[in-house]
């Protein structure tokens, strides 16, 4: 089943990579009428938009083969695109500088390429372009987790959060463990009754936001004058293995003695291996195990808890 998957996401990736390269024009050695290559427009791209970079460089960021970027750098010198500096720091490094031509260059290539794109969207009404703005962000995130986390920002709730927060989790707990509409039905009343109880002197809930949309959350409630309760920790898929979920649960700690609590407890269950982990990694001890049957099928629910007197 899991090679099946990937087999479809591979296929379905590169059915994408073949319409989209058709609608730039990509497929043409002369891109958007540039005389010039993809290649060449993202190498000028890359000249314009960095300083002090080498051949090397390029081979590196952007893949390409040696030989290949260095016949291309050479053409571009003999059209006094791009001439090479001597590095002030080591005589034997060179690097590639534009020319006054050569910016011109890109920044006719570059005023093609924002006409066309400019194209591409104006078919769309105004609701469209923020679903395909969010979906292309998706996309990235997702192809390049390790620049994940310092695009997120954490904020308050607001109006619409529990919504989505109940919607996204009972999905993604069905997908994942199979759990039926019970643990829909406890994200319903926990988040209810954070919305009709909420102590803001006393309870938090973290949103995780990048580009817009929710990529997490996490939950504070009061338990009693001592103890408060961490609930509902969530990171989207887009968004996981940057260490969102760390950061949400320091957001919790940080919150809970901020407030003046001695101890900050929650449950979970023995099957969410990710999870515990970042308890475990936060400072949280396994403190007792309970059977039960809940959300369809057999668990095993665990407290943990944090001494937040001893964690300072």
């Amino acid at each position: 089943m899991q090679t099946q998957s990937l087999t479809a996401a591979a296929g379905a990736l590169r059915h994408f990579n073949r319409f989209y390269t058709a609608q730039i024009g990509v497929l043409d050695r002369d891109l958007l009428g540039s005389g010039r290559s993809l290649s060449e427009a993202r190498v000028l791209y890359e000249l314009a938009t960095q300083q002090g970079l080498t051949a090397g460089d390029l081979v590196k960021s952007l893949g390409l083969d040696a030989g290949y970027l260095s016949r291309m750098l050479a053409g571009f010198e003999k059209d006094a695109l791009v001439e090479r500096q001597r590095s002030a720091q080591d005589g034997r490094v060179s690097h590639l500088v534009l020319t006054a031509k050569g910016r011109a260059a890109f920044a006719a290539l570059d005023g093609l390429s924002q006409k066309a794109a400019e194209g591409l969207v104006a078919r769309l009404p105004g609701e469209s372009r923020a679903e395909l703005l969010g979906a292309l962000g998706r996309v990235e995130a997702m192809l390049r987790p390790e620049q994940q986390a310092a695009e997120v920002s954490l904020r308050p709730h607001r109006v619409g959060d529990m919504g989505w927060i109940v919607h996204r989790q009972a999905l993604l707990y069905a997908r994942d463990y199979g759990w039926n509409g019970d643990y829909e039905a406890l994200i319903l009343d926990i988040t209810s009754k954070f919305l009709r109880e909420f102590k803001p002197e006393r309870e938090m809930c973290r949103v995780a936001e990048r580009g817009g949309e929710i990529v997490g959350s996490v939950f504070v409630v009061e338990a009693s004058e001592q103890v408060a309760k961490l609930r509902l920790l969530y990171v989207e898929p887009s968004a996981r293995g940057a260490g969102l979920g760390r950061r949400l649960v320091d957001e919790c700690i940080g919150f809970a003695r901020e407030k003046g609590y001695g101890r900050l407890e929650l449950w979970t269950q023995e099957s969410l291996g990710a999870a515990r982990r970042i308890y475990a990694e936060a400072g949280f001890r396994h403190i007792a195990s309970t059977p039960h049957h809940s959300f369809g099928h057999d668990l095993v629910g665990e407290t943990w808890a944090l001494d937040l007197q001893a964690a300072n």
